[in-house]
């Protein structure tokens, strides 16, 4: 699991910037065991309470982190807010 120093040297990013970002290269994540329960628990939050939770995942370059709504999760994907997706192979935690 990644350390709280690393959390604190992710780089904070608006939501609409996530459509610039690349993720082709194969890269190995370590990712929080419960990911998928956040996940769950974070759509959960956005379709009834229109919450903001933040969001920690690696594009090519580096770890991003950002605070925004997700709305609805696919096997592969999520969807934030504005129709913007991130790949799930990519997430490393998502704190509520």
């Amino acid at each position: 699991m990644e350390s709280k120093l690393l959390f604190m040297e992710a780089q904070l990013i608006q939501k609409e910037e996530i459509s610039s970002l690349s993720f082709t290269n194969p890269i190995k994540i370590s990712q929080h065991p419960d990911l998928i329960h956040q996940i769950e628990q974070a759509t959960i939050l956005g379709n009834t309470h229109h919450s903001k939770v933040a969001i920690y995942f690696h594009d090519d370059s580096s770890l991003k982190k950002v605070e925004t709504t997700i709305w609805a999760a696919g096997s592969k994907f999520i969807c934030l807010k504005g129709g913007v997706w991130i790949p799930i192979s990519r997430l490393v935690e998502i704190k509520m």
